[in-house]
């Protein structure tokens, strides 16, 4: 896949706004009730990369960045500081931070996933893009060790444990990612007076699947 392993600029994609979409496609009937389908098992995420620049060091920085992915060609990761965590934004990342299976006995890889919930529903986000160094597995609250008991892929969120989970043992995580997205724009428009006047380029950067 077209696709770069290498993060934007986190000090710029601070500023940013974006955040998840959904597509619901909505039919109202005759008698005014309505019918709701969505043809999306996930939602995807949309930012505006331009809103984080602050000054002309960060437009040409932007600017660099754009042009080594060749605009849409080449995706890229991102950190999405509303929510890159397995937990809490204001915590550090714990192993029992979220519930991702229960052993068999037998299997031995598992997919990391976060579980929004709400009022008795849950959304449940496969997790791909791990940040380095920051994945941490529990079974049964006891602590593994990275390297030893399992093995992590950070690009597709996949752990691999040495041993086959117990029957039964809960198996939990906590860890940091990033974002899969591209530019959702093949130009950036921008100009030094714009700029010294508060006018900033707009830059939307869309998820893609991997």
């Amino acid at each position: 896949m077209n696709f770069h392993e290498v993060r934007f600029p986190a000090s710029l994609s601070f500023g940013s706004v974006g955040g998840p979409e959904r597509r619901t496609d909505i039919v109202t009937l005759a008698n005014g009730f309505e019918e709701r389908n969505t043809p999306w098992a996930h939602s995807r995420r949309r930012y505006d990369a331009g809103l984080g620049m602050r000054s002309l060091d960060d437009v040409e920085t932007l600017i660099s960045f754009f042009e080594a992915r060749q605009g849409q060609m080449f995706g890229f990761r991102w950190k999405d500081w509303s929510d890159f965590k397995s937990g809490p934004a204001t915590a550090d990342a714990d192993k029992g931070d979220q519930v991702i299976a229960k052993g068999n006995g037998t299997q031995t890889e598992f997919q990391l996933i976060k579980t929004y919930s709400s009022g008795g529903f849950s959304y449940v986000r496969p997790i791909v893009k791990l940040a380095l160094g920051t994945v941490k597995l529990g079974l049964d609250q006891d602590e593994m060790r990275e390297g030893v008991d399992f093995d992590v892929d950070l690009d597709t969120g996949l752990v691999t444990f040495a041993t086959p989970p117990a029957e039964q043992v809960e198996i939990t995580a906590g860890f940091e990612f990033d974002v899969p997205v591209r530019f959702d724009t093949d130009k950036i428009q921008t100009s030094v007076a714009s700029f010294q006047a508060g006018d900033v380029p707009n830059v939307p950067v869309v998820e893609v699947r991997v």
